[in-house]
C-alpha cells in the first residue's frame, strides 16, 4: 500500500515532464539560466581592475560575490520557468485534464514542484559553476591574484562552496516561491508582475525611506536581500543580514507562498 502514493507521484512527475519538454520556452528558460547568469557575473568582473585601487592588496573586493552578480539577471528565467509551470495550464485551460488524470491534486502539485526543483538545482548549479570559473579567468588576468590576497575562486574553498551551494539553494527557493504564487494567483501575466515586483522594486522602494530606524528595519525584508546574502564571503557583519538568517527568511516566504497556493489549490475548484 506504501509504494501507491510513490508509484502516483512518479507518474505525475513523469506527465509533467512530457509536458514541460515539448514546450519549446522551457529549454530557452533553462539555457537563458545559464547564459545570462555567467554573461553578467563575466561582464561585473571584466570591470574590475586592481589598476583600479591604491594598492592591488587595497580593493578589499568579494570576488566570489562578485562573479555571482549575474543570478540578480538570472533568476528572471527561473520565475518565468516556475509560473509556467502551473500558469499555462491555467490560460489554456489544460489544467482540467491535468486534473482529470490525476485528480489528487496535491500528488499533481508535488509532482510539478518535484520536477521544477529537479530541473533548476540542475540548470543552477552549472550556471553557478560557469560564472565560477569566468570570474576566476577574468580576475585573474585584472591582477585578482593570491600574491595580491585574492586566493583564486574554487568550490572546494569553504566560504566559495558556501556561497556556491548557497546560491543555487536561492534559485531553488525562488522557483518555488515563484510557483507558490502562480498557484494562487492563477494567472501568468500577475504572477510574474507579482514577482518582479518582490524581487526587484521592493528593495528599490526600501532604499527610498529616509527614517535610518524603519531603513535598518526593512532593508533586510525584501528577498533577494535575505536570499542572495549567500553570495558574501566577505564583510558579513555590514550585511543588512546574514547568509544563513537571510536564506531561513527567504525559505519562511516560499514556505509560506507554497502553504497558501496549495490551500487554495486543492479546497477550491481549478
Amino acid at each position: 500500500m506504501a509504494a501507491a502514493p510513490a508509484g502516483h507521484m512518479k507518474n505525475a512527475a513523469h506527465a509533467e515532464w512530457t509536458k514541460l519538454r515539448t514546450v519549446r520556452s522551457t529549454g530557452w528558460l533553462l539555457l537563458g539560466l545559464i547564459v545570462a547568469t555567467v554573461l553578467v557575473g563575466a561582464l561585473t568582473t571584466a570591470t574590475m581592475h586592481t589598476a583600479h585601487c591604491p594598492t592591488p592588496a587595497g580593493c578589499l573586493e568579494d570576488t566570489t560575490k562578485d562573479s555571482l552578480t549575474g543570478v540578480r539577471v538570472g533568476q528572471i528565467a527561473v520565475v518565468l520557468l516556475a509560473v509556467s509551470v502551473i500558469g499555462n495550464e491555467y490560460g489554456t485551460g489544460m489544467i482540467q485534464t491535468s486534473l482529470t488524470a490525476f485528480p489528487r491534486r496535491l500528488t499533481l502539485l508535488t509532482g510539478k514542484a518535484l520536477l521544477l526543483v529537479t530541473l533548476v538545482a540542475a540548470t543552477s548549479t552549472l550556471a553557478v559553476l560557469g560564472s565560477l570559473w569566468a570570474g576566476r579567468t577574468i580576475l585573474a588576468g585584472n591582477g585578482f591574484t593570491p600574491e595580491h590576497g585574492y586566493p583564486a575562486l574554487s568550490p572546494t574553498d569553504g566560504p566559495t562552496l558556501r556561497a556556491a551551494a548557497g546560491t543555487v539553494l536561492y534559485l531553488v527557493l525562488i522557483a518555488l516561491l515563484a510557483f507558490g504564487v502562480a498557484i494562487t494567483v492563477r494567472d501568468t501575466a500577475g504572477a510574474v508582475t507579482v514577482l518582479l515586483t518582490l524581487l526587484y522594486i521592493l528593495p528599490l522602494l526600501v532604499q527610498t525611506i529616509t527614517d535610518a530606524t524603519w531603513h535598518d528595519r526593512l532593508e533586510k525584508l525584501p528577498p533577494t536581500t535575505a536570499g542572495l546574502a549567500m553570495t558574501y564571503t566577505r564583510n558579513l557583519d555590514q550585511l543588512p543580514i546574514g547568509p544563513w538568517p537571510g536564506i531561513t527568511l527567504l525559505a519562511g516566504y516560499t514556505a509560506a507562498a507554497l502553504l497558501l497556493g496549495g490551500l487554495r489549490f486543492t479546497r477550491r475548484d481549478a
